[in-house]
């Protein structure tokens, strides 16, 4: 079987509503290194963003903003990101998200195809961001509700559960 030439870039961004260490976001907090686990395992899993501090990223600047914290990993595919992500611990902290993070009108999610091995940064992740933002979905960045194949071409429409999804 050949490598594959592209792998999935995926950022989550969230807004803390409390600090970190505040006993609001404990649970929270609590379940980084359980659900980081399960990620590392999980089948189609290639690579996720580490802070300097620890085995998460919470304490990675994102936009200059301090009540930002980002997640960003690599997959092999929008069905390996899909599966890790409605189902087990992934899928309950996904339900719980409003006691911890504010509401926010702007995508926070952004997807895209990087070439096999590449490690995206934050300056890319944030100009993925931004694109979606201004433009939506487009193979430059895209969401699992409107996905692109590696070469950019036809959207490819994704079941999400509801609720559970980016609005876009």
């Amino acid at each position: 079987m050949t490598e594959p030439a592209y792998e999935l870039a995926q950022v989550n961004l969230a807004r803390l509503k409390a600090p970190l260490d505040s006993p609001q976001l404990k649970d929270f907090v609590d379940s980084l290194d359980p659900v980081n686990a399960d990620a590392d395992g999980a089948d189609g899993f290639v690579w996720r963003l580490q802070g300097e501090a620890g085995d998460d990223a919470t304490d990675v600047p994102v936009f200059g903003d301090s009540w930002l914290i980002i997640n960003m990993s690599v997959w092999r595919d929008t069905d390996a990101l899909t599966a890790y992500m409605y189902q087990g611990r992934h899928r309950e902290m996904l339900a719980r998200r409003r006691e911890w993070f504010e509401r926010v009108q702007e995508a926070m999610v952004a997807l895209w195809w990087v070439p096999a091995g590449h490690r995206p940064t934050v300056a890319e992740a944030e100009s993925r961001l931004l694109h979606l933002r201004t433009h939506g979905p487009t193979p430059y960045a895209f969401t699992l509700r409107t996905s692109f194949p590696p070469q950019g071409a036809t959207p490819l429409l994704g079941d999400v559960p509801e609720g559970l999804g980016c609005a876009l």
